[in-house]
């Protein structure tokens, strides 16, 4: 653990937000894009040693939460049928489709399982060739080499009885989204590392250029997030539109190219919904047409579920960054992780659940003081 405390050393994380203050002149709204940040963030309380200039917003990072209320009733419409076994992580068993959870359909006797890994899903279809094996296939660009990998795998092993609920999404054309709203109020960002480590950085730039957005891939420790801010803040400072790298022990700028071929060999871009915010175009994948053959979602027939999302829930205007959580009216009150209006009050990288989780204000909780 002395690699990881290193980046939790109290002292250099109060040295460091003390030079975030030194270089600070006026505000500046600053979006974490990932929900695993925003979790470390409001967890360490690393938001409470920044000056009062700069503010922190979350984005959409959290693949649980911007996949659609039509997504979670196909998964359970297919979860229902009792020759399936319906394989996922365990996010998703918790997240709120128009009348149950996966949880429901399980205590309903239905065969839902948690698994770690997608190719723990293709094992369970060649152990069980009497029954359709489907695996939930959610995430950003993080996830998608594994999911692809299990297509492959499946292919590999003339599986016919295994399939991919897919619902991938992409972090580059939701900043698109966000930066080009009416109500944008984001001035920079930090990058999510784990997606830029399978993906690099080299899309960024021209994001960056067109909107006149500094951004900085960060990673997701105390020291990690505050020298992402720290260099954001002295780029919009100095007036520089540029993307740098603070991650450089796990992100290069090109990133994986054997992960970016398999994910090209296997999924294709396509437009995708996101949950609360709408259609995004051409900010997901779906299965290339040599791999049609394990959609899920064809195989059951479940396509045309459109249902309406809550009008309680404001997770749309969270995740665009516009709201924090604790501007919801249902907040922690009709809203609550045991009874979830949206998926942000349930996932772990939720900024509704960070501020549920976290709402005293920690300061440094947890970092190594020596």
């Amino acid at each position: 653990m002395k690699y990881v405390s290193e980046y939790r050393d109290a002292k250099l994380v109060r040295a460091l937000a003390e030079e975030v203050r030194d270089v600070v002149t006026q505000p500046w709204v600053i979006m974490e894009i990932c929900g695993g940040q925003t979790h470390a963030i409001k967890r360490y309380g690393i938001d409470d040693l920044l000056p009062d200039e700069i503010e922190l917003v979350h984005g959409p990072g959290c693949p649980v939460c911007v996949t659609p209320l039509a997504q979670i009733d196909k998964a359970l419409a297919i979860a229902s049928h009792p020759d399936v076994i319906f394989t996922s992580y365990g996010d998703m068993l918790r997240v709120p489709g128009s009348h149950q959870d996966l949880f429901s359909v399980r205590a309903a006797g239905g065969d839902v399982r948690v698994v770690y890994s997608p190719l723990d899903a293709v094992k369970i279809a060649q152990e069980n060739p009497d029954k359709q094996v489907v695996f939930f296939a959610i995430g950003f660009e993080t996830t998608a080499p594994a999911n692809a990998m299990s297509v492959a795998q499946a292919k590999r092993l003339g599986l016919d009885n295994f399939s991919v609920l897919v619902s991938h999404v992409r972090v580059p054309p939701a900043m698109h989204a966000i930066l080009s709203g009416e109500y944008n109020r984001v001035q920079g960002f930090l990058a999510a590392g784990h997606v830029c480590a399978v993906m690099g950085y080299w899309e960024y730039p021209p994001i960056a250029a067109n909107y006149q957005t500094p951004m900085v891939v960060t990673g997701f420790e105390p020291l990690d997030l505050l020298k992402g801010v720290f260099e954001v803040v002295k780029l919009l400072e100095s007036g520089k539109v540029e993307v740098t790298n603070a991650y450089a022990r796990a992100v290069t700028f090109e990133g994986n190219k054997p992960a970016q071929d398999l994910i090209n060999s296997i999924f294709q871009e396509s437009d995708r919904n996101w949950r609360g915010i709408g259609l995004i175009p051409n900010s997901g994948w779906s299965l290339a047409p040599d791999y049609a053959a394990f959609d899920a979602e064809a195989r059951f027939d479940v396509g045309d579920i459109h249902p309406e999302e809550s009008p309680l829930c404001i997770a749309g205007e969270i995740l665009q960054g516009l709201k924090k959580p604790t501007e919801c009216p249902a907040f922690g009150t009709l809203c609550t992780p045991e009874h979830p209006l949206g998926a942000t009050m349930v996932s772990t990288e939720g900024a509704c659940s960070a501020y549920y989780q976290y709402h005293q204000p920690l300061e440094v909780q947890g970092l190594a003081n020596d």
